[in-house]
């Protein structure tokens, strides 16, 4: 049971890390719409980039994406809620913790995929965020998508069955 406990808190401290990114992105709000901004805008990345082009000056977009960003991080928030709550409910028996595990799941995916798509794709990648010296977040990304990965990871491990009952 130990191990289920564990998981239940990983995936408590998962809830709790998404659901403070939420409230600091709406509180401070300026913040890291200025990251995002910049890299949309390319605007610290190697000066004659042949890339340039790519560059979005529009701020009706920056905010778009900053709010997708957002409301995805709302949902990996609401989902993990659940699926912590999901977990907790099913501590005590193997079977139903296993399929307890649904919900979880689904949000540690959506978390990675977060980290890895419009990150360390999209900016890290398309908008060459890793060329700028201010507004580079792929160490912070790929920091994140490993916690995430490995959460996900070890939730979905079978746990180990116990002999306890027939000893």
């Amino acid at each position: 049971m130990m191990i289920r406990l564990s998981k239940c808190a990983l995936m408590l401290g998962i809830s709790l890390f998404f659901t403070l990114v939420v409230f600091n992105n709406i509180m401070d709000y300026e913040a890291n719409h200025q990251f995002v901004r910049h890299i949309l805008m390319m605007d610290t990345i190697f000066p004659n980039s042949p890339s340039l082009w790519r560059h979005i000056d529009n701020p009706a977009i920056h905010n778009l994406f900053y709010w997708t960003i957002i409301l995805t991080e709302a949902a990996i928030a609401v989902l993990s809620w659940w699926g912590s709550v999901k977990l907790l409910r099913n501590v005590k028996s193997a079977a139903a913790f296993a399929q307890s595990k649904t919900v979880g799941v689904a949000a540690l995916t959506l978390a990675c995929c977060l980290w890895l798509v419009p990150f360390l794709t999209i900016g890290g990648e398309w908008f060459l965020m890793w060329q700028s010296r201010v507004w580079n977040g792929q160490e912070e990304a790929f920091r994140m998508f490993v916690v995430c990965a490995f959460v996900l990871v070890y939730i979905t491990l079978r746990e180990p069955e116990t002999h306890a009952a027939q000893a």
